[in-house]
């Protein structure tokens, strides 16, 4: 009898709420310093998010997920993500993605101030985070 397969508890939590928790054989994510991928009994470790796409690892299963900014910390037996934004790829709908990528590059035209254009800019790296996952995954 074999034990079975150590996991990792992976929390992904959004201003919205709890969006997963969940067990992971490994967890792969889009951190500052590019793509990491965390297996149980990784090291202790706080870092950066970026927009990108988080891959959840169940044996052979995966699941995508289109991720916003955020902190993760990691210690050997948890990922815990905190993000303004985490959708799952199936729940993303191309159609109303492009209407707000649209949306904010019609704004980025308009004079508006420094500040304005950042929050714009935010929300089209997110707008286009999500895309990538999706037409990564024609689900």
């Amino acid at each position: 009898m074999h034990a079975m397969a150590e996991t990792l508890r992976l929390e992904i939590i959004t201003p919205q709420g709890t969006v997963v928790s969940e067990d992971a054989t490994m967890v792969t994510l889009p951190a500052i310093d590019g793509q990491i991928g965390v297996y149980p009994q990784h090291v202790r470790l706080i870092t950066q998010v970026v927009p990108g796409e988080i891959i959840v690892h169940r044996g052979a299963e995966e699941q995508f997920f289109a991720v916003g900014e955020g902190l993760v910390e990691i210690d050997a037996h948890t990922v815990a993500i905190v993000t303004d934004m985490a959708i799952a790829a199936e729940r993303i709908d191309e159609a109303r993605v492009e209407e707000a990528r649209a949306r904010a590059e019609a704004r980025l035209r308009d004079k508006i101030s420094d500040e304005e254009v950042a929050s714009v800019n935010a929300s089209l790296v997110r707008s286009l985070a999500q895309l990538q996952v999706r037409r990564r995954r024609k689900v």
